[in-house]
């Protein structure tokens, strides 16, 4: 009877101690208030936390709209060590899939059949962010706003399948580093060098992503 009763005081004990733990890995996490002129980009930068985990940890809140006094949560160092050994296994266990880029056969994680639509570096467009990707970059070629819930910023990508006379022929390497406000889910736009009535020509088109392994 009394081995008993010690080996469930030792399970109460045991279940106290994970639930104690528990706690206060949830209590880890930091709350950072924004500021004017914070951006998800900068916040992860400034953490040292994963884009994408930051983003998807704060699913509430418009990237594009931040303002000063929102509260956003920062994964703690024990999340970004998981999500980082996440991120190693998959690109290790998908490394097997490959495709052809200029002759060469470049590894992928996942294919994206998303509904592609055209944009330029015109003020109409962008607002205060006329000319500059999310990360503050110059537009240029192979800029691609995604929606970062199914491509996450930073990815490189291989797109086919578009019909258009200002970009590469046949697909194009880009990275996603934009985002919009109507890019949604399976969506993206892609940044032409062209005039907002030319870019108007491309319409809407299926194209297939390929997100890249690092």
């Amino acid at each position: 009877m009394k081995r008993y009763i010690a080996k469930g005081g030792a399970t109460l004990m045991l279940a106290a101690a994970l639930v104690c733990s528990g706690a206060a890995a949830a209590s880890a996490a930091t709350t950072h208030v924004v500021k004017d002129g914070d951006t998800f980009w900068k916040l992860s930068r400034s953490y040292q936390v994963p884009l994408d985990r930051l983003i998807a940890m704060n699913a509430q809140y418009d990237p594009l709209n931040l303002y000063g006094g929102l509260k956003l949560t920062i994964p703690d160092s024990a999340q970004k060590t998981a999500v980082a050994n996440t991120n190693q296994t998959a690109q290790t266990t998908q490394a097997a899939k490959t495709v052809s880029v200029n002759g060469s056969a470049l590894g992928f994680t996942k294919v994206v059949q998303a509904k592609a639509s055209a944009y330029t570096a015109a003020a109409e467009e962008n607002g205060g962010w006329a000319g500059l990707d999310y990360f503050g970059n110059a537009l240029r070629i192979g800029t691609v706003a995604v929606d970062p819930s199914v491509i996450p910023l930073g990815s490189k990508l291989y797109i086919t399948g578009y019909d258009y006379d200002g970009l590469p022929t046949g697909g194009m390497l880009a990275t996603a580093s934009d985002v919009g406000g109507a890019i949604k889910g399976n969506r993206v736009d892609l940044f032409v060098a062209d005039s907002r009535q030319k870019a108007l020509t491309f319409g809407y088109q299926y194209v297939k992503v390929y997100v890249l392994a690092e």
